[in-house]
């Protein structure tokens, strides 16, 4: 099937057709909630964040916690830290000073009944929101690099989540009920090369089936979709390891030049595939394809984002783009700099019409939302305007901290 390519439209007249010049409409709510630890010239490394009740949670590295906010006031009203055992990794530096995602924690966000399970390195870390406190700890590796993205089917009571900068990208099935492994997938492509690595994923209860991201493979080299059928998965002897291509009835899906992110379900059979493309001057894409058959509907130029939602309430898909450009293009090896500098935006896309509907500035290095349907808000942590590098909308007094926007 042909698919509908969207061409970037300027974000003062996306604003303009959206919000209809007056009050209402998507909008930034206030100026950013301060965070515990962070501020004026932190460079922020958080990650992932949800919704539950009337509580916001976002993984924060800088400070080796999960922190709490209230979705009503978006103050902050707790930091979720372990303590032994049960302490997150923190924030990991290289050899020349730089952050090292793949070596820090806390990572992914699931609510798992009622807990929470953070990626974190060669772990899991299972959380009681009651009571704010890590109540265990699930190893999932031994490599020393994070368990990352995760998804929940919570009809069979099974728990997936990803370790993609291992050398073979694998991921690990856990029990909810006795938080143990019970299983893992290896990701080895057909061409018997280990796959460029593991992105967010989701599980489809319709259909039984696990939906993830594939950073690239022989055949796709900038990213497919792999189906993964939960019966395949529970039918791993306990304990048992095999490659995805060895589970009966996994589909794969090419999507394009993508380099994908972030994933979410939509109407129907749509899902939506964030794209962070690394080509330099390629289209910034989020595909929305047919989860039943591949089939790429909608090729919209919203990309560059990571963690993307979507809110049935407003039927939209809302996307963190820290890496959106000016120009709707990559920048220069689809990292932000000076020379080739970024414009953080909320990407807001018409699920019905498949359509960009708004794009709304936001701050550096934003690449976390959450939405809450019952206040109809949308929660995006940022990074100071001085750290990291490459914000072109940003300043240097901007503080690390998190904001809030109106979803309608």
């Amino acid at each position: 099937m042909r698919s509908l390519i969207v061409p970037f439209i300027g974000v003062a007249l996306l604003a303009t057709a959206c919000g209809g010049g007056g009050a209402s409409g998507p909008t930034q709510l206030g100026a950013a909630a301060p965070v515990a630890g962070v501020g004026v010239g932190t460079n922020f490394g958080f990650d992932l964040g949800l919704v539950s009740g009337n509580r916001y949670y976002f993984t924060d590295r800088n400070n080796g916690a999960v922190d709490v906010f209230d979705t009503a006031t978006s103050a902050q009203v707790g930091q979720i830290k372990g303590t032994g055992a049960n302490a997150f990794a923190g924030l990991a530096l290289t050899s020349t000073g730089g952050v090292d995602n793949s070596r820090s924690g806390p990572d992914g966000l699931n609510l798992v009944g009622n807990l929470l399970y953070a990626g974190d390195v060669n772990s899991v870390k299972v959380i009681d929101p009651s009571t704010q406190q890590v109540v265990n700890t699930i190893t999932v590796g031994t490599s020393g690099r994070r368990a990352d993205e995760g998804c929940v089917d919570a009809v069979h009571g099974m728990y997936m989540i990803s370790t993609p900068e291992a050398d073979t990208p694998f991921a690990t099935f856990i029990d909810t009920a006795t938080q143990q492994v019970v299983a893992q997938v290896t990701f080895t492509d057909p061409a018997g090369n280990p796959g460029g690595g593991l992105e967010a994923c989701r599980y489809d209860p319709a259909t039984d089936t696990f939906y993830v991201n594939n950073d690239g493979t022989t055949a796709n080299p900038h990213g497919e979709l792999n189906a993964l059928p939960g019966a395949a998965i529970r039918a791993i002897p306990a304990g048992g390891t095999v490659n995805y291509t060895q589970l009966a009835g996994m589909r794969a899906y090419g999507e394009g030049n993508c380099d994908p992110t972030g994933l979410a379900f939509g109407p129907g059979n749509d899902i939506a595939v964030n794209c962070r493309e690394g080509t330099t001057g390629a289209m910034l894409l989020v595909q929305i394809m047919d989860r039943s058959n591949g089939n790429i509907l909608a090729s919209l130029n919203a990309g560059g984002g990571d963690q993307l939602e979507y809110d049935s309430a407003t039927n939209r898909y809302y996307s963190a783009a820290s890496r959106w450009t000016a120009s709707g293009m990559a920048s220069t090896n689809g990292a932000c700099s000076a020379a080739s500098p970024c414009t953080p935006v909320l990407q807001i896309i018409d699920a019905a019409a498949r359509t960009v509907a708004m794009r709304l500035p936001t701050g550096n290095n934003a690449h976390s939302v959450a939405v809450d349907a019952a206040t109809f808000k949308a929660f995006v942590p940022v990074s100071s305007g001085a750290s990291p590098g490459g914000c072109a909308t940003c300043a240097a007094s901007d503080p690390a901290g998190l904001l809030t926007f109106s979803t309608k």
